[in-house]
């Protein structure tokens, strides 16, 4: 059998913690930053884990991670 495909676009923007969850980066923090508060800005910058539900459709494209 063949070996299986990165999906690189997947690829770019998810990682896997230490533990196996599927981090993430925060949306909303590219462009209309204006009328946003400093305090969300800064939120923006940290990672977070991927919604539970969603983290088995990631996993399967990214496999070698």
């Amino acid at each position: 059998m063949t070996k299986m495909k990165t999906h690189r676009g997947a690829a770019k923007r998810f990682g896997l913690t230490g533990t196996g969850k599927v981090k993430r980066r925060k949306a909303f923090a590219s462009h209309i930053l204006t009328k946003k508060s400093r305090k969300r800005k800064r939120n923006f910058r940290k990672t977070t884990t991927l919604n539970k539900r969603d983290e088995s459709g990631i996993k399967r494209l990214i496999p070698y991670l």
